[in-house]
């Protein structure tokens, strides 16, 4: 079989050959590897609930025996009807069980192994993609267009409508793991009953996210050289409930975040451009980070990483003055970037 380019995943297991009867689902994104697991199953079996024609194996087992895959996939159910297998992989290295059951004489059976992110020269993986019956899929983080399409179909389903600007909100803040993104939409959607349309307030006001929003204001601040504004906003988390050494934490992967494009910056690119590249930045915060790489270059940063984490360490050692050492770290890197601007 030809390789599975991540964009044309969806695609191609809605049109599946059935020639095929092992795909193996792999990447980073455990969601999307078991959301698309799942979908595959229910729509393969006729009936998902009956455990003759839906079978969960577990992975270690499974590579302890090799032959039992095979068995299971010649296993032919009493009225014809397709069966599949579920697998899960663990510690334990399946590529031999999967080679055996491609290699079987197959009754009418598919076999979906779900794994974590392999390299491309894990025996697995290599196998499903040299394999004539087999189909190795990729399951990497939503894009923008992914996401999207998932927001746009939840809520249309709902028959509930977003404006322009909730849903860009919503593609900028989610997107981490395909799970964890339908958990958050069906929050939103639980929080929304009755309602025929949803505003960005009604989003923040039940969104987990709405906490690192008001730490991004922080770290925005800090770094554009709003040195009262820094001060106030550290003040008011603290007062509602913030950890400081989180505080300290989020600058510091702000500032590594912000690196590349520093990087990018200085070789040539637009600060705007490079803005605009920035996977995952929220839209709210684009003219902030767009300043940042005005002021902010990479030996500057570096500092200011170095600085930071050294803050960290410093409230480890001396817990009774934490919010004196974070306080003093902010306005550190406020100041920084305030004698730049000047």
């Amino acid at each position: 079989m030809a390789t599975v380019k991540a964009s044309d995943a969806e695609r191609t297991l809605a049109n599946l050959s059935a020639q095929v009867s092992v795909v193996l689902l792999y990447g980073p994104d455990s969601g999307l590897v078991s959301e698309r697991g799942r979908h595959l199953a229910d729509k393969t079996a006729s009936d998902a609930q009956d455990p003759f024609q839906m079978v969960r194996l577990d992975g270690d087992v499974i590579a302890g025996d090799p032959g039992r895959l095979a068995d299971e996939v010649g296993t032919i159910t009493m009225f014809g009807d397709r069966r599949v297998i579920r697998i899960r992989i663990g510690s334990k290295n399946l590529a031999p069980a999967v080679e055996a059951a491609l290699a079987a004489e197959a009754g009418d059976t598919l076999v979906i192994v779900e794994a974590g992110d392999l390299a491309k020269s894990a025996p697995l993986r290599s196998l499903c993609e040299k394999a004539r019956n087999a189909l190795a899929v990729p399951c990497y983080q939503d894009d923008a267009r992914e996401l999207g399409q998932v927001i746009d179909g939840s809520f249309r389903e709902a028959g509930i409508s977003v404006s322009r600007e909730t849903r860009q909100w919503l593609v900028d803040s989610l997107g981490g793991d395909r799970l964890s993104t339908r958990a958050e939409i069906e929050k939103i959607l639980l929080y929304a009953y009755g309602q025929d349309r949803l505003e960005i307030e009604d989003i923040q006001a039940v969104s987990s996210n709405v906490a690192d929003l008001k730490t991004d204001m922080l770290v925005d601040a800090a770094f554009c050289g709003r040195m009262s504004e820094a001060d106030s906003t550290f003040r008011r988390l603290r007062a509602e409930g913030a950890v400081a050494h989180v505080l300290l934490g989020a600058l510091n992967r702000h500032a590594v975040a912000l690196l590349p494009h520093a990087e990018s910056v200085a070789h040539g690119n637009q600060p705007g451009r490079a803005v605009e590249n920035w996977r995952g930045l929220f839209f709210k915060r684009k003219a902030a980070a767009k300043v940042q790489l005005e002021i902010w270059g990479p030996k500057r940063l570096l500092s200011a990483i170095e600085r930071l984490q050294g803050a960290v360490l410093e409230t480890r050692r001396n817990a009774e003055l934490t919010d004196v050492l974070t306080s003093r770290a902010i306005l550190d890197i406020a100041r920084a970037a305030r004698s730049k601007r000047r």
